[in-house]
């Protein structure tokens, strides 16, 4: 490990490879909010929601999974930017959130197969036929399409504003479809192999360097468990990811930074442990999952840590990075909160309602 990482305060700044900086070490994690408008343009309610966060002092607020293809929505009220129709409303986000002195960021998002028929109003499609979900195989046109509109929606992004975009690869949507075995049955240059059934991946990586350039930050976020994913197969992908040199930062997503991994095999240690045994050269480390208070950013950032990503801690304060910082043994209100601190924090009805399938979150 470079001894750059995870050595520093949260409120230290960073620099990535790219030349972008970090005014210090808290993003905002990308959420699922259920709050912009069914054609994927930007709400009123998901503009206020973000932007309050900037303002609140995260040094990078990154939006939730926005869909590079209309097939590809992953949830009703998703923000979307798979057309130039959603460019006018990026252009404002992304100005709003830099005028605070942070780092605008957009997740690249497809769902695949965890696209709900009833939001898209057609049979999903996937990396292969997948009875469970009703989802189609991509013709290998198509996986070239979806390719290319990865890339043209970072392009997007950038004529937007954004500083940078982050390529989802994890939670079992699209491009972590394709890596798992599990789900991938491609015998085509896509599946079989793992480096095949993560080339697209990379030839994302390529083509966003390609077109957005070396100064336009660019991270990708993978989970090591869960829906099909293996550990070992997330450590290699994220050591080339590193070794290729084109990214700026990943972004793993733990859903615990303290537990431990389901596989048997690799229980010796916690997953934070094996991520940060990874040589990360001049790329970032980022992770997600159960970090909540002051105590648990410091603990996290002095495990390795460059920056973490903060949601429950998010939702609860906009301004959680100030409060840490002015106070390092800053914890959150407690919980149920009731609906009306909720909205003072920028959280509209729409997003209430969807943070209640958390239990002891909203009081009802």
């Amino acid at each position: 490990m470079n001894s750059e990482h995870g050595i520093s305060g949260p409120g230290v700044p960073m620099t990535f490879a790219s030349g972008a900086i970090m005014k210090n070490r808290f993003m905002l994690a990308p959420m699922t909010n259920t709050q912009s408008d069914e054609d994927g343009r930007l709400s009123e309610t998901e503009f206020r929601w973000l932007t309050m966060r900037a303002e609140g002092g995260f040094g990078l607020v990154m939006t939730c999974a926005s869909h590079v293809q209309e097939i590809g929505k992953g949830f009703s009220g998703q923000l979307g930017i798979f057309g130039d129709q959603h460019m006018e409303g990026h252009r404002r986000l992304a100005s709003r959130i830099k005028s605070y002195g942070s780092l605008a960021v957009i997740q690249l998002h497809h769902a695949g197969m965890r696209s709900p028929t009833e939001v898209i109003g057609t049979a999903p499609v996937c990396p292969s036929d997948n009875e469970r979900s009703g989802a189609r195989a991509l013709s290998l046109e198509e996986v070239y399409q979806l390719r290319d509109d990865f890339i043209d929606a970072a392009r997007r992004a950038q004529k937007s504003g954004y500083d940078g975009v982050e390529i989802h690869g994890a939670h079992g949507y699209m491009l972590a479809q394709f890596i798992s075995k599990e789900i991938n049955h491609r015998t085509d240059a896509y599946g079989g192999s793992l480096a095949n059934r993560a080339r697209i991946i990379f030839e994302i990586v390529d083509g966003i360097r390609e077109v957005c350039g070396p100064e336009f930050l660019l991270g990708v976020r993978l989970s090591p468990e869960r829906f099909g994913m293996h550990l070992p197969d997330t450590m290699e992908i994220s050591q080339r990811l590193i070794d290729e040199g084109k990214i700026d930062f990943l972004d793993i997503s733990l859903w615990d930074v303290f537990k431990y991994p389901e596989e048997t095999e690799f229980k010796s240690k916690s997953l934070l442990k094996h991520v940060t045994s990874l040589d990360f050269k001049n790329v970032r480390l980022t992770v997600a999952g159960k970090i909540q208070s002051g105590h648990d950013v410091q603990q996290i950032l002095d495990a390795g840590v460059d920056f973490v990503s903060i949601g429950r801690s998010g939702i609860l304060h906009h301004d959680f990075p100030k409060q840490v910082i002015a106070n390092p043994d800053f914890a959150p209100v407690e919980t149920p909160a009731s609906k009306v601190y909720l909205k003072q924090e920028g959280v509209s009805e729409r997003f209430i309602q969807y943070l209640k399938r958390w239990p002891d979150l909203v009081e009802e």
